[in-house]
């Protein structure tokens, strides 16, 4: 059993998209990167999703993750938000599965309740349980960066257990799992 592993933690979004990475040695969590892509400047909708895709690969391809964790769109009022937002996840994902890199999705809430034990958590207090946890000396100005990996996290701690996520393992795994999306 391979006892090494890297996780590559996504919270997509088309004015930031936050990412973090960690490595998994035995049982023990490491700290790799986190950072965030910063898409405010741009105005064309489709030049995001255009970078959002090339980033997300360039990420793959640098740290070579065994395993992608991403944030699930979480249901708003505003229609048109939901729809960008879940535009910029299906990007993310599509770099995925184009490097055939095992995908699971998670919702806001389970992410803040693997983290900190409440599902109503605040941005601010995922963030400190993730600087206590990864022993991290400071946290980043926008808290996209923690989201991203607090996802990355939430997936080390139900590895093997995929409960109130969806797990893809490549385009066929998607469309098995998402005919109503297809066509």
């Amino acid at each position: 059993m391979r006892t090494e592993k890297i996780i590559l933690g996504i919270d997509p979004g088309t004015t930031i998209m936050g990412f973090g990475i960690i490595k998994v040695v035995g049982k023990q969590m490491e700290f790799i990167q986190m950072n965030e892509l910063q898409l405010k400047k741009y105005d064309d909708h489709y030049l995001k999703l255009k970078l959002i895709f090339e980033r997300t690969v360039e990420l793959i391809d640098t740290y070579h993750p065994d395993e992608i964790a991403i944030e699930a769109p979480f249901f708003g009022k505003n229609v048109q938000s939901m729809l960008k937002l879940g535009r910029a996840q299906g990007v993310a994902m599509a770099a995925g599965l184009s490097r055939e890199v095992p995908i699971t999705e998670y919702l806001p809430k389970k992410i803040k309740m693997a983290i900190t034990g409440n599902g109503n958590a605040s941005k601010e207090q995922v963030a400190l349980m993730l600087k206590s946890l990864l022993k991290l000396k400071s946290l980043p100005k926008n808290l996209d960066a923690t989201d991203g990996l607090a996802a990355a996290v939430c997936h080390f701690y139900n590895s093997g257990k995929v409960i109130g996520g969806k797990n893809y393992t490549g385009w066929a795994s998607f469309v098995k799992q998402n005919p109503k999306k297809i066509g």
